[in-house]
């Protein structure tokens, strides 16, 4: 497995860690989030484990159960996380932690290390049964209604570690703290190179003119992704540039809104033939691969955002990113080098212009964000984090760590 990544990742990041799954070997590791299918978290996960098995970590996943009130008010909680000025009362504080007691009594707890992601699962650490506990927070902190946070915050005092993807996320937790990007697989069904016969099925399925460009968001259908804004910036680009643009998004299970927001974005859409809403069901890597690869410019152009793994996926397709200046995507796009960061739908716009009537700029914006993923986004990277953080918590107090 980790021989595949040979000439695709960098050398540094295979060295380390087949140094680290030694020093590691038989040790276990448990994740606990709130899905298997939906967002980045499940989709790392997915990929992770392999790699963490193969040098010799005994590795486990877990999902945290819940019924249709639990995951509203963890949707909530996330919101406010974010900024949303959002009630949360002490009865659905008391139904979080309930959900959560259930869920240790079926779970098994027991390992060495347990990474615990994002909010839903994070009151679990009150049944911790030894090792060592990290909670992982993908979400965007850097303007949380100051309430919640200091209620999570009394959780995650509880813990040995936070890990928070950006160094402005990181909030004052009580704990030590870890700054670790997430990333993306370039062997997985949604990164590999497709054949033309496979990008033409892709095209002639969904209906894509190949005689126009198409500029192409994916996303959940979620506010703080801002289709309605995407849709916005592609009708100002449309009285000068004929295109196409296409929405397409996977629902996900802890996710109640999705299926208002996909209703608000169809009806603002009001039936135009060169919008295309793309429902797609779970796990459809494939098609996602050939619409990232299909697209003219791709466009991530959220409002608020933990991270964004779209980004660094279409910037390893080779592609121009046009991604909303907030959370993770600054970490990715190097304004005018590694793609363009923008503020508003008119400068969404002024930017998608300027990239289709500069093929060449668009061009090199890509091959310069392709090779910038590779360095910095690639999953050996970050599954090398997680176990150094863990190697340094079981090593702390020393001034240096040897590997």
């Amino acid at each position: 497995m980790i021989s595949r990544y040979a000439g695709i990742a960098p050398a540094r990041d295979l060295i380390l860690l087949r140094k680290l799954g030694e020093k590691l070997q038989g040790k276990t590791l448990l994740h606990i989030n709130s899905t298997r299918a939906g967002g980045g978290v499940a989709e790392i996960l997915h990929r992770m484990l392999p790699i963490l098995k193969e040098v010799g970590i005994e590795t486990r996943w877990e999902v945290l159960e819940g019924d249709e009130r639990f995951f509203d008010i963890t949707k909530k909680l996330h919101n406010t996380l974010q900024g949303d000025a959002v009630t949360i009362d002490e009865d659905m504080w008391q139904y979080h932690f309930e959900v959560n007691r259930k869920n240790a009594e079926r779970l098994d707890l027991e390992a060495d290390a347990v990474l615990i992601h994002d909010p839903q699962p994070v009151p679990l650490i009150a049944f911790k049964k030894g090792g060592t506990w990290i909670w992982r927070c993908h979400i965007d902190l850097s303007a949380p209604c100051r309430d919640v946070c200091s209620r999570i915050a009394t959780y995650c005092q509880k813990y040995d570690a936070s890990v928070f993807s950006v160094a402005k996320f990181a909030q004052a937790m009580g704990t030590e703290e870890f700054i670790i990007p997430p990333s993306i697989d370039p062997l997985a069904e949604k990164n590999r190179e497709l054949s033309d016969g496979e990008l033409q099925e892709v095209r002639d399925r969904f209906g894509l003119d190949k005689n126009r460009p198409i500029l192409l968001q994916v996303s959940r259908f979620d506010r703080f992704k801002d289709p309605v804004g995407v849709i916005k910036a592609y009708r100002a680009v449309k009285k000068y540039n004929d295109c196409i643009l296409v929405l397409a998004g996977s629902p996900a299970t802890d996710d109640p809104e999705g299926a208002i927001v996909l209703q608000e974005v169809r009806d603002y859409a009001a039936d135009d033939p060169d919008i295309r809403i793309l429902l797609l069901p779970p796990f459809s890597d494939m098609d996602i691969n050939a619409l990232q690869r299909l697209a003219t410019i791709i466009l991530q152009k959220s409002v608020r955002e933990g991270f964004g793994l779209t980004v660094s996926e279409a910037m390893w397709k080779g592609k121009a990113v046009i991604g909303g200046a907030t959370g993770g995507i600054p970490l990715q796009i190097l304004h005018g080098v590694t793609g363009f960061l923008v503020h508003s739908v008119d400068g969404a716009a002024f930017r998608i212009r300027q990239l289709l009537n500069d093929p060449e700029m668009a061009a090199k914006i890509g091959t310069d964000a392709k090779e910038y993923v590779r360095q910095n986004f690639l999953i050996t990277r970050h599954t090398r984090d997680y176990l150094s953080a863990w190697y340094c918590l079981e090593n702390s107090g020393k001034d240096v760590i040897e590997l």
